[in-house]
């Protein structure tokens, strides 16, 4: 019961088991000019010039962040410039973020400030099970089709599915 061996594994066991990782802070009065990444959480009350990947981001009120943002949640209550690519996005009435938004979902409280594109990400169907439909455009170089609308009077073409 209290040998030498069972000591050893249960040390073994604890030495691996998955811990709980405290955030990291990036606090009021710290500027940070590079790059942050984490495979944690982080908490930005201070200033980052450079691209932050995380898990988990919170910006709070006096946060800012100039840069491009990657995480798997984002929570900004402070200033972004620059784009935002999560799979979740909350943007609290206090926020001010300046630049494109792909997300999976998206909530914006009423007050805070988007100047940019939101888009939303969704897996690509596979080509070849497509169906095949009419469009009023041209595809361009980079795979996109531009629509072209030359009268707002006309009833859409059905499509049969």
């Amino acid at each position: 019961m209290f040998s030498k061996n069972s000591k050893d594994s249960s040390s073994l066991q604890a030495a691996s088991a998955p811990r709980s990782s405290v955030p990291s802070i990036i606090s009021i009065d710290l500027t940070v000019q590079g790059n942050l990444i984490s495979e944690g959480e982080i908490q930005l009350d201070g200033s980052v010039t450079g691209d932050v990947t995380a898990h988990a981001l919170t910006i709070g009120q006096n946060g800012t962040v100039n840069g491009e943002i990657d995480a798997e949640t984002i929570r900004v209550h402070g200033t972004v410039n620059g784009q935002i690519r999560a799979k979740s996005v909350f943007l609290a009435k206090s926020a001010r973020v300046r630049g494109d938004v792909v997300h999976e979902s998206l909530a914006i409280e009423p007050g805070a400030l988007l100047e940019g594109h939101c888009k939303r990400m969704t897996s690509l169907p596979d080509a070849s099970k497509a169906p095949k439909s009419k469009t009023n455009g041209a595809k361009s170089e980079d795979g996109k089709i531009n629509l072209i609308v030359a009268d707002t009077d006309t009833k859409p073409e059905a499509v049969p599915a």
